[in-house]
């Protein structure tokens, strides 16, 4: 028992630190070395191991990976963000724009693969303008984790949590629709009121430094309307099958990537190249993991006493703000893989699952590894010559979590009376 415990201890230490203390292993990494290493020290079977992974749940990711994937590669994502980006609008309707596409696209798109494909193309035509590239940046990323909590199929977590409680697509999105909506009016009005004054960049050199040659530039994606015309048809239908069926979910992912995946004009080896395999990865790594530590007794242990301290963990309030706070130490699909073997037998699984997901997606904006999302704009905008440190995505990001994680709780509290 006690390798196990300090085999998950190590593993979740990366996912809160990014990598493991010492050594060139990252998040992705360090899940995959301890699963190994559990099979290694037989503290589970490789049946046992493969039984663990939520083939439903990967499943699921995957399939929609692939459809995003056929946006990008079709040159959708760079289309939206380029005509965007040239609107003859001021900064703050810019930032409203964005917060709106940004928010959009993630809850029909998986959110992280949303952000990869635009982040580059937004912060280049920022800076061509002459504007802060950090408040649209940062805008788009934290309504990329608001917009994401109004459907399933919105970001990574969202699928565990439908997954794990046997939630429908329209149970998810009657409880989370609102609040998102209502969460990116917040961003933007708290990200203008921030960055009032401070729309423009600063001097001639931040530009220059922000375009320099030192960065890979952003090459433009042709874009393609047939193809984007099919992967747009092929998400219509996706969405209908989840709203008006009972069709597992990963099965109607899975067949809209079969369309996409054989094509006359498209390589599937150009789709695959835009799925994140390192993420599916992550996923399968922490389930097997987790189905180590739930095979002794310390999971018993913990749920009786958590009840003995009057923590109810079926109960919606004290789990979304649980979520929230799990989420900004070790990431939200990471928080949420860990709370899973906790969430079985609740009575009100609908509202237990909004409130779980809400906490982890408007929790995530907090800091920089709070999410996917978060580490991927900083990384990418900082290829092109952008720096958004800690601090500035701290002193943007707190007031929205604390914000939007204020209306969450109100919103479940009134749900749940």
């Amino acid at each position: 028992m006690n390798v196990t415990i300090a085999i998950f201890l190590l593993v979740y230490l990366a996912m809160a630190v990014g990598h493991l203390p010492g050594f060139k292993l990252d998040r992705t990494g360090a899940a995959l070395l301890g699963a190994m290493l559990l099979l290694v020290a037989e503290r589970l079977t490789p049946t046992q191991a493969w039984a663990a992974i939520d083939v439903n749940t990967i499943g699921l990711l995957f399939g929609l990976m692939v459809v995003s994937a056929a946006f990008n590669v079709g040159g959708f994502y760079d289309r939206v963000a380029r005509r965007v980006g040239e609107l003859t609008v001021g900064p703050a309707i810019l930032l409203a724009i964005l917060i709106c596409v940004g928010g959009v696209l993630s809850a029909l798109l998986t959110n992280d693969v949303v952000v990869v494909a635009m982040t580059p193309v937004l912060c280049a035509i920022a800076v061509q303008r002459g504007l802060n590239p950090v408040p649209l940046l940062l805008g788009f990323c934290f309504a990329a984790n608001i917009g994401a909590t109004a459907t399933i199929i919105g970001s990574p977590q969202n699928m565990i949590i439908a997954q794990t409680l046997g939630l429908s697509f329209n149970e998810f999105s009657r409880l989370t629709l609102i609040p998102s909506i209502v969460g990116l009016a917040l961003v933007w009005l708290l990200l203008a009121w921030r960055y009032r004054g401070r729309w423009q960049l600063t001097s001639r050199s931040a530009a220059q430094n922000a375009t320099s040659s030192e960065g890979p530039g952003v090459q433009e994606v042709p874009f393609n309307l047939r193809e984007t015309l099919k992967a747009g048809c092929v998400t219509f239908v996706l969405i209908a099958a989840f709203i008006f069926t009972d069709l597992p979910h990963m099965l109607i992912a899975l067949a809209g990537a079969s369309v996409l995946l054989l094509n006359r004009q498209i390589a599937s080896r150009d789709l695959l190249s835009r799925v994140d395999g390192n993420l599916l990865l992550l996923l399968m790594g922490l389930f097997v993991v987790n189905a180590a530590l739930a095979n002794t007794p310390i999971t018993d242990q913990i749920i009786h006493h958590l009840r003995e301290l009057g923590v109810n963990l079926h109960a919606p309030l004290p789990m979304l703000v649980i979520a929230g706070v799990v989420s900004n130490i070790v990431g939200n699909s990471p928080a949420v893989m860990l709370l899973a073997p906790f969430l079985g037998g609740a009575a009100h699984s609908d509202l237990l699952g909004a409130a779980i997901a809400l906490g982890t997606g408007f929790s995530s904006n907090a800091i920089i590894f709070g999410s996917l999302a978060g580490i991927i704009v900083v990384e990418q905008a900082r290829e092109q010559g952008v720096e958004i440190t800690f601090t500035e995505f701290l002193k943007a990001g707190l007031p929205v979590t604390l914000a939007t994680t204020l209306l969450a709780l109100g919103w479940v509290w009134w749900l749940g009376v």
